[in-house]
């Protein structure tokens, strides 16, 4: 059956893209719960309340495939729905203003979303049949050569091989593997047999790493994927893909990023900044140093290719080093005078980078901003062309990496759609705008008419993250009950590693408890709980392990999460696989790699590393025997 094709004028179009992409502050290509409120929290004053509600209850019922997120294309159906179902012009004008009123009070960068072939301009326009046709050959390029993937590829970027090949599975947990290695022990994977059953738990474990890493995956399960949804599949591959090509876009991976310091700037700023302006920053650095001017975004200003042009002449190798070969990039493509000639040219010069990947020349004239991110970061992991700094004057002590903790807490505050995105943990939490937002999801409510939101005025903006963190700090005392000794709003907003940690992972905790509260009619669940749990499991089981505590040295085997695992999913674990006896360091972190990715497959939702249950950390073995309780108790009830 066709799709239904509104028609718009470009005048509404830009201007409902400018609006949604400034709601969408984390980037995601949706507009949250969280970001809708924030629009009309801030545009309120200007409208009755019954006219707030009117258009809520019509974004609600806009949200056609009910996961909870509103869609560019079902932002605009609903800007449509509006104006036809008005008898008067009165809500629709309501809704215009709002969006008028938005804009002008609000600052932000642009974000990435698009029209599906849902919607037109003039002709069918479809941003989704553009994303398609870059994922496929992204994919096609990355995994050419594995063998587990050699009946899916090739795939055609024509058609819809794209949305039936993650059917089983495979594809997705190699892509998330492709991301962030070694997150999936790929002898999990069921390669071999491709039945209902197996597809499934390659599915599940797909979602469950996906969300490991840091995925935003609300209400998609296995069936949603079995079938290729489309808006579905690429909003998981995009993020998955995101994830990947951003991994090294910070100063702990890439100490050549120094070189992006501007003159008298601290060392902690740059370190702040999300991968997205470091790449505009990167990219402004080259144009820089070629006499050229500089770029504010990666779409308006992009579009007549010649930024690139330039960028690809500053980056390609020179043969400076003895095994380099020097590619000279042909410039003549710049005084081209047609826009789309222009960039296929530039492109072809980006190939001999073997960099040609993500954009079309369409994709680089029509601006398409999410795309032509993905082309700039794989230029930057390509051909970063920054040389090391001499560090004089810098305090390199200041250059520390992600611990895995952090990491894990990052990770899972973005799997549950928090915005902003989360890029660093602490001075992305300094106005507890994410904190907040992680306490409603613990069932701790926030009245937000106490909450200053961004962007903050210049003048007094931090006194008003204080006041977020002090409210922050106040619920966590008064509301959740925390231990929040010698923690004030000030600790939270100056960003003190040991006080935010000490906060966000109350949070995680109560989090992973909340399951098991609401499994067990409301029963407050405490550590020895668990252990008993699992002790009674293992017993019952016939198993010989056993544990005392998190801080048990047997966890560091793994061997009671395996027999664990083995005992509430029976014939979830290949003993051949497992190592037991004397074990090596190799064999324990083998062990390790193996548990937590089977309880991933089996529907346990796992944040934690294999090198915490290797080193037993307790507060993350707590997390892992926590979520396999969890799938215990719901396999006893179901």
């Amino acid at each position: 059956m066709a799709n239904k094709v509104t028609q718009i004028s470009r005048e509404d179009l830009e201007e409902l893209r400018e609006a949604f992409n400034r709601i969408d502050t984390d980037n995601s290509g949706f507009v949250s719960d969280f970001e809708l409120q924030e629009l009309f929290r801030e545009a309120s004053f200007s409208m009755p309340g019954y006219r707030v509600r009117d258009i809520v209850e019509i974004f609600v019922a806009g949200d056609t495939n009910k996961d909870g997120k509103i869609s560019f294309e079902e932002f605009v159906s609903v800007r449509f729905k509006i104006h036809r179902h008005c008898k008067s012009k009165e809500l629709s004008e309501t809704f215009k203003k709002t969006i008028h009123l938005y804009l002008s009070r609000r600052e932000g960068i642009q974000s990435f979303g698009g029209l599906s072939e849902n919607l037109q301009l003039g002709e069918p326009y479809s941003t989704s049949d553009e994303e398609k046709v870059a994922f496929v050959n992204w994919i096609n390029k990355s995994l050419a050569k594995d063998e587990d993937c050699k009946h899916l590829l090739p795939m055609n970027p024509d058609g819809d091989s794209l949305f039936k090949s993650v059917k089983d599975g495979i594809l997705l947990c190699k892509m998330i593997n492709l991301s962030q290695s070694d997150t999936i022990d790929e002898r999990v994977i069921n390669t071999k047999k491709h039945t209902t059953f197996t597809m499934t738990e390659n599915l599940m474990l797909a979602i469950n790493s996906a969300l490991s890493i840091g995925c935003t995956v609300v209400n998609i399960d296995a069936p949603d994927l079995m079938a290729g949804k489309p808006h579905l599949v690429l909003g998981l591959l995009w993020q998955i893909i995101k994830i990947g090509l951003f991994a090294d876009i910070e100063i702990s991976s890439n100490e050549a990023l120094i070189n992006l310091l501007f003159e008298g700037e601290e060392l902690e700023h740059l370190m702040s900044l999300s991968p997205e302006e470091l790449l505009l920053r990167w990219v402004n650095h080259h144009l820089g140093n070629a006499g050229a001017q500089p770029i504010s975004n990666f779409s308006q200003d992009i579009k007549d290719s010649r930024a690139y042009f330039t960028l690809l002449d500053q980056i390609s190798p020179k043969g400076e080093d003895i095994d380099e070969m020097a590619i000279h990039i042909d410039m003549t493509g710049i005084n081209e005078r047609d826009d789309e000639r222009r960039a296929e040219m530039m492109l072809r010069q980006a190939a001999r980078l073997d960099c040609r990947q993500f954009v079309s020349p369409m994709d680089v004239v029509s601006g398409n901003s999410k795309l032509n991110l993905a082309f700039v970061a794989n230029l930057f992991n390509t051909h970063p062309a920054l040389k090391r700094t001499n560090s004089n004057n810098i305090d390199t002590a200041l250059i520390e990496g992600e611990s895995r903790e952090e990491k894990t807490f990052r990770n899972w505050m973005n799997s549950l759609g928090v915005a902003p995105y989360v890029n660093h943990l602490y001075c992305d939490l300094c106005d507890a705008v994410v904190i907040l937002q992680l306490y409603e999801k613990v069932n701790v409510p926030v009245e937000w008419k106490k909450v200053n939101r961004p962007p903050y005025s210049a003048l007094g903006s931090n006194m008003k993250k204080l006041e977020n963190c002090t409210y922050a700090v106040e619920l966590g005392r008064n509301k959740a009950r925390f231990s929040l000794v010698g923690i004030g709003g000030v600790n939270l907003n100056e960003g003190s590693p040991m006080h935010t940690l000490a906060l966000v992972w109350q949070l995680m905790r109560r989090y992973t408890l909340q399951v098991l509260s609401d499994l067990g009619d409301g029963e407050k669940i405490g550590d020895q709980i668990i252990i008993n749990w699992v002790n009674t499991q293992l017993k019952e089981g016939g198993k010989d392990s056993q544990i005392s505590s998190f801080k048990d040295k047997l966890i560091s085997t793994s061997l009671p999460v395996i027999d664990l695992l083995d005992t509430i999913a029976p014939k979830s674990i290949k003993e051949e696989l497992v190592k037991r006896g004397e074990l090596s360091d190799a064999d324990k972190l083998n062990n390790a790699k193996y548990a937590i990715t089977v309880s991933r497959k089996i529907g346990a939702r796992v944040y934690a590393l294999p090198d915490d249950l290797v080193e037993v950390k307790p507060k993350m073995v707590l997390t892992v025997f926590a979520c396999l309780m969890g799938r215990g108790m719901k396999k006893a009830d179901g």
